[in-house]
């Protein structure tokens, strides 16, 4: 997948220094399509980035199954991160494949996934929500930590078996 990717990059620079070359474009049509190789770049390079299984930065699903976590806590060199392993559900079933997820650095989270993780190493699945924080609408998108979600979590039940 990521040689496909840089592939058709190369191949779009190529067809791109064509044109700047050998075209009778004018000056500001050769400009704009060196800004949007350009920016096409960053774009893949983000895209790449997620498919190579680095922690999204997108919000938690509404409902999801803990599977792991690891707190990276704050000095005074970083901010500090906290990364969590999930798996959605998906009218009521598991997606086919976990996620990962980078959450900002909060007291509170810690001390909530701590003791999660403890009952996961347990064998207590743990059954998570995240909604959004109250007050946040309109154009909250634009502040940033402005996607911040209320994360609870609960033993998930055992499933009942029929009996024999």
């Amino acid at each position: 997948m990521t040689l496909a990717v840089l592939l058709g990059f190369v191949a779009l620079l190529f067809v791109a220094l064509m044109a700047l070359l050998w075209s009778r474009w004018p000056v500001w049509l050769k400009a704009l399509l060196v800004l949007g190789v350009s920016g096409f770049y960053f774009f893949a390079d983000g895209a790449v980035r997620e498919v190579w299984g680095r922690p999204s930065g997108e919000p938690l699903p509404p409902r999801f199954v803990l599977l792991a976590a690891v707190i990276d806590e704050p000095s005074a060199q970083r901010p500090g991160a906290i990364y969590v392993w999930v798996n959605a559900l998906e009218d009521g079933r598991p997606a086919e494949q976990p996620r990962a997820f980078r959450l900002p650095y909060a007291k509170d989270l810690h001390a909530l996934l701590n003791e999660g993780m403890k009952k996961v190493r347990e064998g207590v699945s743990q059954l998570g929500s995240a909604e959004p924080r109250p007050g946040q609408g309109g154009l909250s998108w634009l502040r940033p930590g402005a996607n911040e979600q209320v994360l609870k979590l609960r033993d998930l039940p055992r499933p009942q078996l029929p009996e024999k």
